[in-house]
Parts: structure tokens; sequence; C-alpha cells
């Protein structure tokens, strides 16, 4: 399967693919309400410029970055938006980046709007109302981040909505360029190398959120905070890590501990629980270890202990989270809407 990618390039296509091609004209506008909502989070969604001569077209590629989900799509003039039935319709929490590859949209949410053209980006929260219109025929990359998933990289002090992404930031670039390798190379990734892609792009997205600048006093907490959080990354395995070791091995009080913490609303231990979380998560997409390994390994008291917390966090117990991963690693696959 080739699709065009918004540059007058053709190019192979991996991962999930609908086409509304062989879809009845008359079917389309409601096809594409479908389509959407089942790639895009749930939308209210009509077409505004219905053609006379031409049936409506539209295509929606879908790879998966282990839990992350990254969608291309091209589509003629629509609107849409998510309002309170569609919000209560959406089974879980996310942020969504939103990158304009060609064309114009407008993209709006809580008081906030931004007009869109070829390389701008928006982050935009699927808690909160929004809306956008496609202004022409437009290309664009989308990339669903569950929430759950910033936590592992201390992006949960993220809450603002609609926010503007500077497309001629290095930090921006970097992130929409890392997209446009890694949506080519995905099909032939392993599942290991794919755990890394996500976790890399998890960190690049929460780099593309801090406004560049000169360091001032303001950053202490933050480089403390970084510092720390490494420090935590290295003894994982090694028993209980409490505010009091984080404050010995960095020549702090433990007041500073948790002062630095509640900068994002965290404490030590949710910090050290979702991290020991990110680490069981990545043994059971990689290995075929039993649970009650890897549940040991990252200091949970039993495997029950650490399903409770795993499915607490992610959504689902840690045997059906493997089964989904491996599901999702099966191979391309091309489906058509009709």
């Amino acid at each position: 399967m080739m699709f065009s990618n918004g540059r007058g390039e053709v190019v192979a296509v991996g991962g999930e693919f609908w086409c509304l091609g062989e879809v009845p004209r008359a079917d389309r506008p409601a096809q594409w309400k479908e389509l959407l909502s089942h790639t895009h989070l749930p939308w209210t969604v009509r077409v505004t410029k219905p053609g006379q001569d031409r049936a409506y077209e539209a295509w929606v590629r879908r790879q998966w970055i282990d839990d992350l989900a990254l969608v291309d799509c091209e589509c003629g003039p629509c609107a849409g938006s998510r309002g309170r039935a569609e919000l209560s319709d959406t089974d879980g929490e996310y942020v969504a980046v939103l990158i304009t590859r060609s064309g114009r949209e407008t993209v709006a949410q809580e008081g906030a709007e931004a007009y869109m053209r070829p390389g701008d980006a928006v982050a935009w929260d699927s808690t909160r109302p929004a809306r956008f219109e496609v202004l022409e025929p437009l290309v664009k990359r989308s990339l669903l981040i569950p929430r759950f998933a910033l936590d592992e990289v201390s992006g949960r002090a993220w809450t603002s909505a609609g926010v503007l992404l500077n497309g001629e930031a290095p930090a921006v670039r970097l992130l929409t360029g890392y997209l446009d390798a890694l949506s080519g190379t995905l099909p032939d990734l392993s599942m290991a190398s794919v755990t890394a892609a996500r976790n890399a792009t998890l960190e690049l997205f929460v780099g593309a959120l801090q406004p560049g600048g000169p360091v001032d006093s303001s950053t202490v907490g933050p480089a403390l905070r970084a510092n720390m959080e490494r420090w935590i990354e290295r003894h994982l395995s090694d028993g209980e890590i409490s505010p009091a070791a984080l404050a010995a091995a960095h020549s702090v009080s433990v007041r500073t501990v948790y002062r630095v913490f509640e900068m994002t609303g965290e404490t030590v231990g949710e910090v050290v629980r979702i991290r020991r979380l990110a680490k069981a998560r990545k043994d059971l997409t990689e290995s075929g270890e039993p649970i009650s390994t890897i549940a040991h390994r990252w200091r949970f008291s039993d495997s029950s202990h650490f399903s409770k917390a795993f499915k607490a966090h992610y959504g689902v117990s840690p045997s059906e989270y493997r089964a989904l991963s491996r599901a999702r690693g099966d191979g391309e696959r091309s489906l058509a809407l009709g």
C-alpha cells in the first residue's frame, strides 16, 4: 500500500490503513465521523464543503509505538467538536500532538485558538472540550499519548490545553523530525526497539513543551529534581527509596526533597512506584518471563500487589497488557471501511 506524505512523495504504508475510496459516496460523511472517532478519540464531525462533482476523500494510517498511537491522515474540509458526550465516551485520558504537514486548519480549546499552517504543531488535552475546522485539503500527523505514560517522564505538570508549539523551535523540530524518521522504520523495529522508541518519543515531547531561555534561579529546583530522578532510576532495584536516602545522596535536607517533588504535585513514593511500573511494563513487552519474576525484580511484595498496582496505573492487568502488546506487534494490517 502506498500513500502521499504531504510533500509530494509517495511512501509505503505500514500499520493499520483505512480509506474511504471504496465507500459509497452517500455514506462517506458518516463513515468519516466513525473513522475519525476510532483513530483520534470520539468527535462529532461534519463535512463542511461537500463537492458537487467529487466524493469526499480521506484516509488514515495508524501505527503503534507500544502504547502511543502515531496517526497520519489526509482529508478534505470538515469540522468537529468534542463536548460533554464525546468526553464521557472517551476511554482514558490522553494528551495529543497535532502536526500540520500541508493545508490549513484551526484548532481551539478553552478559549485558545490556533490557526495552523504547514509545520505548525499544537498539543491538546482529551479531558477538555475542543473543536477544529479543516479549511482546505489537509495532511496531518497526530501523536496520542496516554496520560499515564507522561507520569514516567515527569510530564504530569503539563495541564494546559490548546498549547501551540513553535514549529521553528529546535526542540519542536527535533520531535517532528524524529517522528518522520520513526514513521518509516516502525514496521521493521524489534519489540525492544519499539519500547526504546516509545520512551524517546515521550522525552522529546516533554522537551518540546519546555520554553528555551537563559538559566536563572528558577531552574535550580528542576535541575535538582532531574538529578534526583537519575539517582532514583539507578537504584530502582535496590529496595526502599526514601526521601531521607535522596536527601543524603544529594547533600540536601529532607524538607528540600519534599519541596522539589511538590513542584509537580508528586511524592517520592509515587515517582518510584511509577518508574518501577514502567520498568515492569518494559519487561512484559520484551520478555517471556513469568509475571512473578518481574514483580520481584522491581520490588513489589508479591504478584497480587504488582497486578493491582499495574492495573490501577495502566488500566489493564499485566497479563492483558502483555497480550495487547504482542497483538500490536503481529505485523502490518491493511483495513478498509465498507
